[in-house]
């Protein structure tokens, strides 16, 4: 066991967080850790590291076991030093060396003392260990696969944003490797390439590591165990969170009808008491069944205590068939070139995720179609357009210095303060919560109120910037209900993948400057891309191929004039006796059987290649079948030409392959 709990509880004043909590985690496990908004998951996060301390129960922690925690907090800390210094920080020893190597190294040159050599060695020998030559490589490869450019490496920590900076912290733990990793919402600041890459690292980290996260996708693709902080006790199921859905529907359905049977029988008893306890015939019977009752283990109602946030979006006008036209756009923030030249249309019905990694402009582009940011070429409503626009910052949107009652009236629906509260109810703001100035509210909170003050615009189409962030999963999975059952159009960026796969029918991607549409939803996009991807590297793969054919055919035609004994020479060369004689004339002693195998391998080496000439012109005429309108409006047509041109790809694959082989052995026996 790395850490743990035992019989735990702990509690804030009079209110319990968790009660007689016991939860071991052992060495290689991969766990998320979830619960609602405010249950306090981080808190048990604090418990582990020793933040701090139990009400009662212990915190258990094994003796050398070394814990990375990162956590919000981590933000305050600055520095002038790069990036690539703060993380290089991971490696404290192997800094701490290079500088005591440097010393006595300088040291050793002046006196040649012995002593000083053997700890030089040892050093160097420590230095081995530690694989401390390769730390500026390993820092370099995490940094840049959390998305940072090899240009931003050397600049200072101080110049970058929250989001960024939370970038390089949790490079400097990755690097540390420590036994046991905590990473609270480490998704949050990640855009979906980082979150790929962290994915694909995670999942061959040698420690343990615990998160925190909202995001369905990446715990399902990262846990195998879920422990749910639920009603102050901790619920723990051995698998996914696909698993965890599921198995708590069963956990809940077979508590409920426990619950629902002990009742029916505690009705029986009492119905029985009441009946007989009178009779002095049946008074033995009715005391007998009092006892049972007085010791009866009696079970609580398990009815799911979540936020019953309602969520309802209302259009008031039909729009045109076209939104937003944009032409010609171009947008730069000095050097850094956004978005080039590109135009793109949004249709009524359509509901679009704004796909790209961070710093590819898809904020930006979500706020030159709002109308607050500036560019060069032609943005164009449609007829009847009613848009609204829900800022990735909450404090874009909000007056911190209202209340969120006035921040509602502001929105302009005409609605009347009761019909406000009533909403606001809604949005678990009840009674004098919706008097608190917005300034004081959690993000959260702040959230909510920027929620609620989109759906009462009545809007016919929404610009939605990160609209999960801060919402629990259980309001997001209602948000996603809404936005299903919402009669308008929509825009949106959003890391959550889940949430994108839900949600959207249409993927606009930003690369090369230029915005993609892709008529699909999310999981048809990243099907598409990979195929597209392994497309790519086949034609590669060929094409390199191809290119050894042409360098090989040379040889080939070389290797028939062996055994021959006189080749004919153009008048204008000098006499035989004067040149050196051709690399031909010392192939003459090779013996029969290699002969006859090499003349064998020469006639394989020519079908091989007319076979892959044949196969390359077949894969390309089904790669134009396929494109074609007739086929691809067929579903039959489409399928059966799609298998022949993986059947097709397959034969030219193994025909590459064993080209290669033939050629190889053909530069052996030549070499005899």
């Amino acid at each position: 066991m790395l850490a743990g709990f035992t019989n735990m509880t702990f509690e804030f004043g009079a209110r319990a967080i968790v009660e007689e909590a016991t939860w071991h985690i052992q060495p290689n496990e991969r766990i998320g850790l979830i619960g609602y908004n405010g249950t306090g998951k981080s808190t048990l996060l604090k418990l582990l590291v020793g933040e701090y301390l139990p009400s009662a129960g212990t915190v258990e922690r094994s003796r050398g076991t070394s814990i990375g925690y990162l956590h919000q907090d981590l933000l305050s800390f600055d520095t002038n030093d790069s990036i690539l210094e703060v993380a290089l920080g991971a490696f404290e020893r192997v800094r701490q060396l290079e500088v005591e190597l440097e010393a006595v190294g300088k040291e050793l040159e002046k006196t040649g003392d012995e002593d000083l050599l053997i700890k030089y060695t040892d050093m160097l020998h420590e230095m081995d260990t530690l694989d401390g030559y390769n730390i500026h490589h390993k820092t370099e490869e995490i940094l840049q696969g959390l998305g940072f450019a090899n240009a931003d490496l050397g600049r200072p920590y101080k110049e970058f944003s929250g989001g960024w900076r939370m970038r390089v912290l949790l490079a400097k733990m990755i690097l540390q490797a420590p036994d046991l990793l905590l990473l609270d919402e480490p998704t949050n600041h990640l855009d979906l390439p980082s979150i790929e890459w962290l994915e694909k690292y995670l999942t061959h980290y040698q420690g343990s590591v615990v998160i925190i996260s909202h995001d369905k996708y990446f715990l399902n693709r990262m846990v195998t165990k879920i422990i749910e902080l639920y009603q102050r006790r901790l619920h723990i199921y051995n698998g996914n969170y696909a698993f965890y859905e599921t198995e708590k529907e069963l956990r809940l359905d077979l508590a409920q009808r426990a619950y629902e049977n002990q009742q029916d029988y505690i009705r029986q008893q009492e119905r029985f008491i009441e009946r007989f306890k009178a009779k002095a015939s049946k008074a033995a019977a009715a005391q007998s069944a009092m006892k049972r009752l007085d010791k009866l283990d009696r079970l609580e109602d398990i009815g799911i205590e979540r936020p019953s946030l309602r969520i309802n979006f209302q259009v008031d006008k039909v729009p045109g068939k076209v939104l937003c036209e944009l032409k010609h756009l171009s947008k730069s923030f000095g050097n850094n070139k956004i978005i080039e030249n590109t135009s793109a249309e949004i249709n009524r019905g359509d509901k679009i995720a704004l796909i790209g990694a961070n710093g590819k402009g898809k904020s930006t582009v979500l706020r030159i179609i709002a109308g607050v940011e500036s560019f060069t070429g032609e943005r164009r409503w449609g007829h009847n357009v009613d848009e609204s626009f829900y800022a990735q910052h909450q404090l874009e949107a909000l007056n911190i210095n209202d209340t969120i009652l006035d921040e509602m009236k502001n929105a302009g629906s005409q609605k009347t303060e009761l019909e406000l509260r009533t909403i606001l109810g809604c949005f678990l703001f009840s009674g004098d919560d919706a008097d608190k100035k917005i300034k004081v509210l959690s993000g959260g909170e702040k959230a909510r109120v920027a929620l609620a003050k989109t759906i009462i615009s009545k809007a016919n189409f929404l610009m939605l910037d990160e609209p999960t962030n801060h919402l629990d999963m259980h309001t997001v999975d209602l948000l996603i209900e809404a936005l299903n059952k919402y009669e308008g159009s929509l825009i949106l960026v959003s890391h959550d993948r889940y949430f994108i796969s839900k949600v959207a029918n249409k993927i606009w991607e930003i690369d090369d400057h230029q915005i993609k549409d892709f008529n699909g939803g999310y999981e048809e996009w990243v099907e598409w891309k990979e195929r597209m991807k392994k497309k790519a590297d086949e034609e590669k793969r060929i094409q390199n191929t191809e290119d050894r054919i042409q360098k090989g055919g040379g040889k080939s035609q070389a290797s028939d004039t062996k055994g021959q004994k006189t080749e004919e020479k153009p008048k204008s060369q000098p006499a035989p006796v004067a040149q050196p004689q051709p690399v031909l004339a010392k192939q003459e002693p090779v013996n029969k059987e290699a002969k006859k195998e090499l003349q064998k391998k020469q006639r394989l080496f020519k079908e091989l290649e007319e076979k892959i000439t044949t196969l390359t012109t077949q894969k390309n005429q089904l790669e134009a079948s396929l494109a074609s309108p007739d086929v691809f409006s067929d579903k039959n047509k489409f399928l059966a030409a799609e298998q022949s041109y993986k059947s097709t790809v397959e034969n030219l694959k193994q025909a590459s392959e064993e080209y290669e082989k033939v050629f190889e052995s053909i530069i052996d026996l030549e070499s005899q």
